[in-house]
């Protein structure tokens, strides 16, 4: 039987692993499944359609799987899905998806999410990211693999930040930021690649030099977006060794290219 506290009120219908531990007066509703390993901390409320996986942190006053504050939201289904190894700190509020965005809310895994982060309705995190505190996400956010976010970092709705990014304290995104950018102000402005972040991840100098290339097309040579993704489809061929990194940044400037947004510049 996993290990419940005699406060907590867990649904009948709830799915939970025996190696699941929940803590004092935290209520976990009928649809609900945690897989093996999970810790619940004492007076969360996990309700709605929400799955987390294996071997996550939960601490103490989260309110996960409330329906979205959208106004148009009419009670249609929706999910939350939580990947594995992740650690949600005290006070986050992450509800489920919406028909207009897929109806999931989704976070991957091997994330690091501080206190008081917010992830609105169908925002999309990816793998071993760092949210500082009270970063928040509105509707339809997506953050990329490795991303890292300032403290008060708010993204607006619709935006994408790209992987490997970074963000200062307090920054404002209102548009999509391209892989490897440090942004910083209100509104946010590139104002460097994360070099000392990839080097960290282990990239080579090859790997590195061309994401400066990257970086020199997009904000240094003024020219037009056109002619930066040109110039970085280029790379391919005199740096080998980042054939991923060149392909990546393409896919997210073609991607994000039929939003309005704009990048972060």
């Amino acid at each position: 039987m996993a290990q419940i506290h005699p406060t907590a009120i867990v649904d009948a219908g709830a799915q939970l692993d025996d190696s699941v531990t929940v803590g004092a007066y935290t209520l976990i509703g009928p649809h609900v499944k945690i897989a093996g390993g999970t810790s619940i901390g004492p007076h969360c409320v996990i309700e709605g359609h929400t799955t987390i996986g294996r071997d996550n942190r939960i601490f103490q006053f989260n309110s996960l799987g409330a329906i979205p504050q959208d106004k148009k939201y009419a009670g249609e289904p929706g999910e939350l899905i939580i990947g594995e190894r992740n650690t949600i700190r005290e006070f986050g509020t992450y509800n489920i998806g919406t028909p207009g965005g897929g109806g999931v809310t989704r976070v991957g895994n091997d994330n690091w999410l501080m206190a008081y982060v917010h992830l609105a309705h169908d925002c999309i995190v990816g793998n071993h990211t760092t949210f500082a505190n009270n970063a928040q996400m509105a509707g339809h956010v997506q953050v990329d693999d490795w991303v890292i976010l300032g403290g008060f970092t708010n993204v607006h709705q619709f935006v994408r930040i790209g992987a490997h990014g970074m963000t200062a304290l307090g920054t404002v995104v209102l548009a999509h930021q391209p892989p490897f950018v440090m942004s910083e102000g209100q509104p946010a402005r590139a104002r460097s690649m994360n070099f000392e972040g990839l080097r960290r991840r282990g990239f080579s100098a090859e790997r590195v030099s061309a994401v400066k290339a990257m970086h020199k097309a997009l904000y240094r040579d003024g020219i037009t977006l056109e002619q930066s993704k040109a110039r970085i489809a280029e790379l391919a061929q005199s740096h080998p060794a980042a054939q991923a990194d060149v392909a990546m940044m393409l896919e997210f400037l073609g991607a994000t290219s039929t939003n309005d947004r704009g990048i972060v510049r």
